[in-house]
């Protein structure tokens, strides 16, 4: 069905740059500085290993270790493991997943980034080891006083800390046995096509409000995604493997404690999250039911959850999403307009999708000295608005944290991550949502439902559905495709209730979920909304508390979650947090079923 309507780029109106400019970084692929980056990336490494390796003073000395720290820092900030190189083969190889010579290009800067970070690490290693007396000596100095945090995250590392030496082997096999499995089946689902259409093209199409067309993009998903099957289970089980390995060699009592270490966030309290929010079920599947309503099914199919109800008299073409994010920003807060406007304008944007260009939607950065970067996949639908929202508030939180932080915290944990993106996206459709009449209002509210469900309760199905996997893995030594695609329907079915449909085929679509394969990440969607919504109350009601709001997207790793929402009077320790979070869903799902008791059109029967 080759005539099936596709949506396709279209040129911004106002000649907006739409390509990045990775000029800032390197001129071209033959740049002669990418060479010369990397040797001096080498030199400032081994000036720093001389100097600190054969010294014992830092370890127990305030003075000495606030020396050395600095050296630290500015090591990250000058050169870090092969940085520059790295982000920029990063970038190029996002464009083009299937060039390789690209590859050869990122796998080498990547050795010589590991080859370093193997040389370097001796360094937090070594502090991490440090006995627990001198520790709380150490972290009661004033001399220390503004490398606290980064201290306390190192010690309480240091209890799943191996040698040197181990971690030296772990860090040298983590790209063949870990990294390659996930750029293999990236590159591959992304490299096909169906009559002409890219597989982001296609993800994109099964949104559309034409039954037919939908199920036509679903069948081709089915057919590519079947075709990869084979090699995803035989990718899934060496990373279920890897993970388990790396786990017993460390200590670690569940598979997501390594993760939740690493966010600085504690188990405890993502389980009172995750629980809280699958007490309420309940909400998606009402949600489902009155969405299988306004569309006039019987019943959703899982493919058909985020088809839009209705369509806005709007055109959604890039330069309008522009023009929406900026008109957002400015009433928040001019400075967080104006640095919208530097990417908008300085080439650091990559918007329209095309055959073998990485699917979805990031935004990346590495050093603070280096520009933010945001890729798209714009195909002029609603949605397309709000993920140039949820990206540009990734890229606020990193300038923002430029401005205050040292390079030692140019980093946000993945726990308070999608607080800034899901902050602006929300004002966003809120701003769509201005003079509506009922009707225009009731598609809006659907559409910020939709984008809830999928945030909250999806993603905490998702967080499920890997505990479940990697537990049933370690039971079991090994799960077919079958067994992964029947732990992923139970999940996604859980949440969704009798309103949705799983049509055969359906269980493969773990396939493609590429946020499974980086472990336990996705319980940060639900945890950066829940947040968010308590934090845009807060402005809602006092506007000049954007201050508080910006304050808090500066702070990067310089604290722990808890410690930086205790600033904001929330207590994430506690249901009650999360339950408010799950309030304001229920509020908009109340009103999205009186508006639809309004219009003439639609009765709940």
């Amino acid at each position: 069905m080759s005539n099936k309507k596709i949506v396709k780029k279209s040129k911004p109106k106002a000649n907006l740059k739409t390509d990045w400019d990775l000029s800032p970084l390197f001129i071209s692929d033959k740049d002669p500085r990418i060479e010369e980056e990397q040797l001096i990336a080498r030199q400032a490494a081994d000036k720093f290993i001389t100097k600190w390796h054969k010294r014992k003073d830092y370890l127990s000395q305030p003075a000495a270790l606030r020396e050395a720290l600095k050296d630290y820092d500015q090591w990250l900030a000058d050169h870090g493991p092969n940085s520059r190189v790295c982000y920029y083969f990063h970038l190029r190889t996002e464009l083009n997943q299937n060039d390789p010579e690209l590859r050869a290009r990122f796998n080498k800067a990547k050795e010589l980034a590991v080859s370093i970070q193997n040389d370097i690490q001796f360094f937090t290693l070594r502090l991490a080891k440090i006995p627990p007396k001198t520790q709380r000596e150490l972290l009661a100095s004033p001399t220390l006083a503004d490398f606290k945090h980064f201290l306390e995250k190192i010690f309480a590392e240091g209890k799943y800390t191996l040698s040197e030496a181990e971690e030296k082997v772990i860090n040298l096999f983590h790209e063949t046995s870990y990294s390659n499995w996930v750029k293999m089946i990236e590159s591959l689902i992304s490299s096909e096509t169906f009559e002409g259409h890219s597989f982001a093209e296609l993800l994109a199409t099964v949104n559309s409000r034409d039954q037919e067309t939908r199920a036509w993009a679903f069948r081709a998903i089915n057919d590519i995604l079947a075709k990869h099957a084979d090699v995803a289970e035989a990718e899934m089980n060496s990373l279920l493997a890897f993970k388990k390995t790396n786990d017993e060699l460390r200590g670690a009592k569940r598979p997501d404690e390594l993760r939740h270490l690493s966010d600085d966030i504690s188990s405890e309290v993502v389980d009172v999250m995750s629980q809280t929010v699958a007490e309420r079920f309940d909400l998606p599947r009402r949600y489902y039911e009155l969405k299988a309503r306004l569309l006039g099914l019987p019943n959703l199919k899982y493919y058909e959850k985020s088809v839009p109800y209705g369509e806005l008299a709007r055109n959604f073409d890039y330069d309008e999403s522009v023009n929406l994010v900026d008109k957002v920003l400015v009433k928040l807060d001019k400075e967080l307009a104006e640095i919208f406007r530097g990417f908008v304008n300085n080439g650091q944007i990559d918007v329209f999708p095309h055959t073998s260009r990485a699917n979805g939607a990031f935004c990346s950065n590495m050093r603070k000295i280096d520009p933010t970067y945001i890729l798209l996949n714009h195909t002029n639908q609603l949605k397309d608005v709000m993920t140039l929202a949820h990206e540009t508030g990734h890229g606020l939180n990193n300038e923002l944290i430029k401005q205050k932080q040292r390079e030692i915290y140019y980093e946000t944990p993945v726990s308070t991550g999608e607080v800034a993106s899901t902050f602006v996206e929300d004002f966003a459709l809120e701003e769509l949502g201005r003079g509506s009449n009922p009707q225009d209002k009731l598609r809006l509210v659907m559409a910020k439902l939709d984008d809830d469900v999928a945030t909250i309760f999806r993603q905490v199905a998702a967080y499920r559905f890997e505990h479940e996997l990697h537990q049933t893995f370690r039971a079991k030594g090994y799960l077919s495709k079958q067994e992964i695609g029947d732990l992923f329907l139970k999940h996604m079915k859980g949440y969704t209730g009798a309103a949705m449909e799983f049509p055969t085929g359906t269980e493969n679509w773990w396939v493609y979920w590429s946020h499974f394969r980086y472990y336990f990440y996705v319980y940060s969607y639900a945890s950066g909304l829940l947040i968010s919504k308590a934090l845009q109350q807060i402005v809602r009601d006092k506007p000049d508390k954007i201050s508080l709001v910006k304050e808090f997207l500066a702070t990067g790793s310089s604290a722990s979650p808890d410690q930086i929402f205790a600033k904001l009077g929330l207590d994430i320790t506690k249901p009650d947090v999360w339950q408010a979070g799950l309030a304001e869903i229920e509020r908009l799902l109340n009103e999205a079923e009186e508006l639809y008791n309004e219009t003439k059109d639609h009765k709940i029967k």
